[in-house]
């Protein structure tokens, strides 16, 4: 199991404490960050998805980005 594939399991377990940090290298695995004027935007595939840059980030972000990844996975 390769570095990636931890951090994307232990978030997923655990979508109440995830830090900055593991969040946006999650969605730097999938996709890229693009800085916006209050909020930065996760794009994954053609989904465009703004989340607050909290410490750590709020669970509905996580569940958001999970929800977006398997989306992208199943297309594949």
């Amino acid at each position: 199991m390769t570095k990636q594939e931890k951090r994307e399991k232990k978030i997923r377990e655990n979508i109440n404490n995830v830090s900055l940090e593991d969040f946006e290298a999650l969605v730097k695995q999938y996709g890229h960050i693009e800085s916006g004027s209050n909020h930065p935007k996760a794009i994954i595939g053609k989904r465009v998805y703004p989340y607050k840059r909290t410490n750590p980030v709020l669970p509905v972000y996580v569940e958001k980005l999970i929800e977006l990844i398997d989306e992208l996975k199943k297309k594949k």
